[in-house]
């Protein structure tokens, strides 16, 4: 696995970061199922994905030197 991705394009990542919330949830009294959290990650993957593109051409706009 030679392969490099950002850290938001990870479904791992997001999954962690999830379960982590789900956990603080039911401590909270409340339940969040398998299904939700699947569906979740999918969201805040796509969700960060668009982020990075739109960040990625925010820097390239502003830069202040040209692209050879």
């Amino acid at each position: 696995m030679m392969d490099l991705k950002d850290w938001y394009r990870s479904k791992t990542v997001w999954g962690a970061l999830v379960a982590v919330i789900a956990s603080c949830a039911r401590l909270a009294g409340l339940e969040i199922g398998t299904e939700d959290q699947q569906l979740a990650i999918d969201a805040l993957t796509t969700i960060a994905a668009a982020a990075g593109g739109l960040i990625a051409i925010y820097g390239r706009v502003s830069a202040h030197k040209r692209l050879r």
